[in-house]
């Protein structure tokens, strides 16, 4: 731990700076799409055309405000992790693959849900989950082939990139919601279920064609705004029950993206490691350039920790911060447009200890 935070902080020194200025230093020689699954880390809006009544959308201010100037259905003050990396490769900002006006369609497509998960029931009837996200992605192919020409999607889509962040809702949903449907699990048995569903997708996206993989591992879940004023201090975070399914989380991930790099072909990965990534900014923020690391910008009670940002879920009083670049979290849950920008330059050229075997630059130039 402390030899990979080292490595972080060295890192960090290297890249923390406007963005267009080291995505242009950083930018591959070849053009890629890039396609995203997840949940709110890289969800660009979707969630704002959902029919079903959810219970969190990012959708009125101060969401947006850094950036976009207006709520975009981001989950954060301005850009995404996933916004980055597409500038980094030369991609325009994806649209949300919902938006009525979607045609992207040399470029990918983001699927990700805020509040989804790897298993159908995390969030059911309210997100999109990693299933239906699969079932979109398959549904573009099929009208890619139509547009483009058979052999030019298949070009495409085997050039492409695709990132995955993904999980922390089904640990928050063990966790905090207790679902009966999940209570018999053992811990090792509940993160089976999860990554059986995750791995069933990357074969069915590996059957379609693609062989470019990036994750985005789990962060320390128990460490969050949130989940510390729901543990009310009464356990060290990356002790209770969220961070220690989370370490388990990416220790089998991990074993498994090893596994089908031998079984499939052409498969190629990167994995970045989150969890330590946002531990050292939580940490020490002010050795990257934040003022403060564990207190949200925006929300209500202990460590602004309740989800009450722009008054969503009914509640209209929350406390929003002066300056949120000086903040990792923004929210009770996500990081700031700053904070973003970090991780994302992380994993796309980060040293073996924070993105391996591949970085994204590498992984987009493979």
């Amino acid at each position: 731990m402390a030899t990979s935070g080292l490595i972080i902080r060295l890192f960090s020194l290297l890249c923390i700076i406007p963005v267009r200025c080291c995505a242009k230093s950083c930018r591959p020689t070849n053009d890629a799409a890039l396609f995203v699954f997840g949940d709110s880390l890289f969800d660009v809006g979707n969630n704002n055309y959902l029919t079903s009544k959810i219970p969190f959308q990012a959708n009125r201010f101060p969401y947006g405000q850094t950036f976009f100037n207006y709520p975009s259905g981001r989950y954060t003050d301005g850009r995404t992790i996933v916004d980055f990396v597409a500038e980094y490769a030369n991609l325009p900002l994806a649209l949300p693959y919902l938006h009525p006006a979607y045609r992207q369609w040399l470029d990918g497509a983001n699927f990700a849900s805020g509040g989804s998960g790897a298993l159908c029931e995390t969030g059911q009837g309210q997100v999109i989950d990693l299933k239906t996200q699969l079932d979109y992605f398959k549904n573009f192919t099929k009208l890619l082939r139509k547009r483009i020409g058979e052999e030019k999607a298949k070009g495409l889509i085997s050039k492409a990139v695709y990132l995955i962040s993904i999980g922390s809702n089904d640990y928050v949903e063990r966790v905090v919601v207790n679902s009966s449907a999940f209570s018999s699990y053992s811990r090792d048995q509940y993160v089976d279920l999860v990554m059986g569903n995750l791995t069933t997708v990357i074969e069915e996206i590996h059957n379609e064609g693609g062989r470019k993989y990036g994750f985005l591992g789990l962060g320390p879940i128990g460490c969050v705004p949130q989940m510390k004023m729901l543990a009310d201090g009464t356990c060290c975070c990356h002790e209770n029950e969220a961070s220690v399914l989370a370490k388990l989380h990416n220790k089998a991930l991990s074993w498994i993206l090893r596994k089908l790099q031998k079984q499939l072909k052409g498969f190629k990965y990167s994995l970045a490691n989150f969890y330590d990534s946002l531990t050292d900014l939580i940490n020490n923020p002010i050795q990257y350039g934040f003022k403060e690391g564990g207190v949200a910008c925006c929300g209500s009670g202990p460590y602004r920790g309740m989800l009450a940002c722009g008054g969503i879920l009914g509640r209209t009083s929350y406390e929003l911060c002066r300056n949120s670049s000086e903040y990792v979290f923004f929210d009770s849950v996500h990081p700031t447009d700053r904070a973003n920008q970090f991780f994302a330059q992380q994993m796309w050229i980060g040293h073996p200890h924070v993105a391996a075997p591949y970085n994204l630059k590498s992984l987009f130039k493979a």
